[in-house]
This record gives C-alpha cells, structure tokens and sequence, in this order.
C-alpha cells in the first residue's frame, strides 16, 4: 500500500452503485511509493519522492478512467476468495513492461537517446524468440529496463514489489484514497490494507468509505490530512467509524495502533546577539506522515514565544513524502502561490501545485540548505525562495528532481519508473542542477528582510 511522495492525482474514478458483475482483470497499476521506501528496498541513490495521495491498488494512469468495481457483501461479509490474477505468457509480460515505458518514460530521464522508434526496435529484438521461463522474462525486463540508461527505472521481483506494498503511513495498516462520489463530494475509501495489519484484523476491508476518526467526521477533509489524525503512540487505539462497501452497514470499531511515525521536527527559541532579536530555529529530518501536524505546532509555540523570525534547517533531509512537503510549503505561502510544476509525457504527469489558503507565517524565513538537500526537501525550498518568502543560506542542493510512478505487473512484480520531473515556481529545473543558495553564511534579519523585499518588487514590476 502507498502513500508516496506524489505523483501528480490521476482523475479520480467515480463511485458505482453497487453492480452485480465479477471485477475484471486490471492493467498495470501505478503505485506512489514514499522515498525512504523506495531507496531501502531497491538501494537506490537519494530519495525517490513522487507527487501524492494514492493509496496501493490504486489504478494507473492507463486504468484511472475505468471506474473501480464496487461489490456488496453477502452473508459472508465480503470475505470470500479473491479474485486471481489474470494469468499471462512470460512474452505478453515482457510487452507489459515495455509497453508502460513506451507510454510514459520520460526521454530526457536516461543517459542513452530514447525516442519511441528506438523503443520499438528494441521490443522487436527482444521478442523475435520465445521466453521459456518466467525467471528468464524477469531477466530481459531487467535489461531492458538497464538499457534506458536511467538508476530509477528499474524491475522489482514479487517479493520486492510486495515488501513495498506494504508501507503504512496511518499506523493501523491502511492507506486512503480522495474519490468523489456522483454528486461531486469527496468520500475517503480504503484502497490499501495491510492483511492482518491492525485495521484488517478489526474488521476493515478494501473498498470500505472512513466516516470518522476519534468522533470527528472526516468527510471533506484529504486522505494525507485523516492519514495524520489516524497516526498516535505505539499500541494506543483510534475509533474509527466506516461503512463497508457501497451499500453495507455502518460500524464503529477501535483499532489499536502497530507504529507512530517519529516526530522529525526539533526547534528551540535562540537569541542572536548581533541582532537582539529572537529566532525560531526549527530542524526537519525528513518529511513524514507527522511532520505537517508538528510543524504547526512549533510554529505557534515559537512565535507565542516571541520569535521574530524563523530559520527552517534543511540540511541532510533527503526527502521523504513528497505530498508533506508540499503541505508544509503552503504554511508560508499566499493563497494562490505555485509551489511546484511537474511535467512528463503523459498529460496527467503535468501539473501545478497551487496554495489554497493563507499563510500561517508571515515573518521572514532563512532555509538552510547543503548538498545533502534532496527531494521534497528542494520542493520546499524553492517554493518558499520563489514565491519571497525565505532566502537559501548553505551549499547548492542535491539535485532530486524526477518523478517516478510505481506499476505492478500481472504476475505480481513491478517496475518503477521516470515519468516526469519538478520544475520551480520560477521554472527552474531542480533534477540535476539543485538549487543555488543566496547567501553561504546566516545574514543579518535586516539583510534578509532588504532581501525579500527586492524580491517581491521584481515580481510585482
């Protein structure tokens, strides 16, 4: 199950009523995965963040627009055998595979020339014979997969892409995801469960709608949000209300929570002398399910402190969840600031991330930053860098700025790969290059006010 960083939302499939069919097999599914995840389980380099919101079992691009299949439980409580994979030939799953990089990778992500035709020759190649094994077709994904060139395309075998399935942001073993019913209201559906995780062994199953969390009605509120409010000390429990399926009853269940995320946020109130004013200096180890909620909280506690200003310390964060930096972006932002631009090949790759309400700091910012700033990490900074809200003190970043989506093939494994990158509010490319500090040592509040205030009169003029 998933949460990942994010890969920009795919149109969200609208809610049947309850039909009386068998679901039918699904194409690839497109899975965003949370950097730390993905870096441990393929030993990749630094984070590999993706846009999102996506929970796993969560359609691809290619499968978005097919509605999911709702079914209501009979006596058995919607418990019965689950529907089997459709079997495939070891050739049609190399052309899987192939076909999902055809239809999405982005050229430019490889050190090898890639154009569709290339790509082409390259299936006729490979499938002039035929595959005798499922171990030799998960040979030639690999290498076919390799000759792009790119170190975060690349094959999971079954037990990998399982291992990655089973990432749990809540603490109780699911995952949610934002689908709007017909009459255009968000409703927050299971769409990732952990088998005999905690909210599975209380009796929460795949398809279920969440009503409430603790009494507090969720509805209207975002999957990353009530993934927030879920998360609690180890082996404490949650009430949480919900209903099963479509057209199944209601029930209120306490659930006792596996894991609570750790609090990546430290901040201590510090005096500077060549200033007499006091600072907030807030750290972020890595952007998790917690990171938003403790964030806020610091905020108020420093400022009801009497911080005049705010150093936010980025240094060595490679990452994390993608959607939790974007979060903790719009703390600073005004209401309608970009905080990111993706693009890709495919169109739903291409978005822009907006600010939909006013900041909660309106008080300059420094962001310290080295070459170890990665990822959601790099999102943060140039927003707030872009949009006059802070100024980068340190080193240049890192450079982590490629998108990528996770798919799982019909026999179980999967392959992840670049479907687009980040580009700044001020359309700059972060993949690579990184992003340039404006200072290399703290300057003095009245400097980095004169700063900002430059800046905000280049934009307006």
């Amino acid at each position: 199950m998933l949460p990942l960083s994010y890969a920009p939302p795919h149109p969200h499939p609208r809610l049947n009523p309850c039909p009386s069919h068998k679901p039918k097999p699904q194409s690839p599914r497109a899975l965003p995965f949370p950097d730390a995840l993905r870096a441990a389980a393929a030993a990749a380099a630094i984070s590999l963040s993706l846009l999102a919101g996506n929970a796993a079992g969560a359609p691809s691009a290619r499968a978005a627009e097919q509605p999911p299949e709702e079914i209501c439980r009979g006596e058995d409580g919607g418990r019965g055998a689950e529907v089997k994979a459709e079997a495939v030939t070891n050739e049609q799953l190399v052309e899987e595979a192939w076909e999902v990089v055809n239809e999405g990778f982005l050229p430019d992500a490889g050190s090898r020339p890639w154009s569709p035709e290339l790509w082409m020759q390259r299936k006729q190649d490979i499938l002039q014979g035929s595959v005798k094994s499922r171990s030799r077709s998960h040979e030639i994904i690999t290498k076919m997969l390799a000759s792009l060139g790119d170190p975060y395309t690349r094959f999971l075998s079954p037990s990998d892409f399982s291992k990655m399935s089973k990432y749990d942001m809540t603490g109780i073993g699911l995952n949610l995801r934002e689908i709007p019913d017909d009459n255009g209201s968000l409703r927050l559906m299971v769409l990732g469960l952990i088998l005999d995780g905690p909210a599975h062994s209380a009796g929460v199953r795949q398809g279920d709608e969440l009503l409430s969390v603790n009494g507090i009605d969720v509805r209207g509120k975002s999957a990353f949000d009530v993934s927030s409010m879920l998360q609690g000390p180890k082996e404490t429990f949650v009430t949480i209300k919900v209903k099963h399926d479509n057209c199944g009853p209601v029930e209120s269940m306490k659930v006792q929570r596996q894991m609570a995320a750790r609090t990546p946020i430290f901040y201590r109130l510090e005096k500077r002398d060549n200033d007499n004013s006091s600072v907030g200096y807030i750290r972020i180890k890595e952007f998790n399910a917690v990171a938003k909620k403790d964030l806020v909280s610091a905020l108020k506690r420093l400022q009801n402190s009497g911080a005049s200003y705010f150093v936010l310390d980025l240094r060595d964060n490679l990452g994390g969840l993608v959607q939790a930096g974007i979060e903790i972006a719009k703390l600073f932002l005004n209401k309608g600031d970009t905080v990111i631009y993706t693009t890709g090949r495919d169109r739903q790759v291409q978005n822009t991330i907006v600010t939909d309400s006013g900041p909660l700091v309106t008080t300059p910012v420094m962001v310290l930053v080295n070459n170890r700033t990665a990822s959601a990490s790099e999102i943060v900074a140039s927003a707030l860098h872009d949009n006059c809200k802070a100024v980068l003190v340190g080193e240049r970043t890192y450079g982590k700025g490629l998108i990528q989506s996770v798919f799982e093939l019909h026999d179980g494994s999967g392959i992840v790969v670049t479907v687009g990158k980040y580009v700044t509010p001020d359309h700059k490319d972060i993949n690579g290059d990184g992003i340039e500090p404006d200072y290399r040592r703290l300057p003095d509040l009245s400097e980095a006010r004169d700063y900002l205030l430059r800046c905000q009169s280049k934009k307006l003029s």
